[in-house]
């Protein structure tokens, strides 16, 4: 595998900058909880959580704010992240990440009422 290009970096410092502006209200403590629960280890069950987190450097009363009163420019984002580059290698390869694994997850949890349903491909016996 190769390396990925050097000006990942730039780039997401150019996101981070961007995102930034797509928050309309309350952005600084929208912009730390966006980075806590980026940076948190594990599982996140509560959003006071996130207020332990090294990266979120203010207390509950601001980011119960941030939740209540924050806002989002959704239509500036949409734009942001439809705008962002495919990942790639240096020479130009796409970097993805494909679930490749054969197992069929009959017991996987579904929504109340959807039914898992596997389909066996046309040169696969029944």
């Amino acid at each position: 595998m190769g390396v990925v290009c050097p000006d990942v970096r730039q780039e997401a410092s150019r996101f981070r900058a961007e995102f930034y502006e797509c928050l309309t209200a309350r952005r600084d403590e929208r912009f730390e909880l966006a980075d806590a629960l980026l940076c948190v280890d594990g599982p996140v069950t509560s959003p006071v959580d996130l207020t332990m987190v090294p990266e979120h450097r203010r207390g509950h009363g601001a980011l119960y704010g941030a939740l209540n009163r924050g806002r989002i420019d959704v239509e500036k984002l949409r734009t942001l992240l439809a705008g962002l580059p495919l990942p790639r290698f240096e020479g130009g390869r796409m970097v993805l990440a494909v679930d490749v694994s054969p197992w069929l997850r009959a017991d996987a949890p579904c929504s109340e009422g959807v039914k898992s349903v596997s389909r066996r491909g046309p040169d696969r016996a029944a």
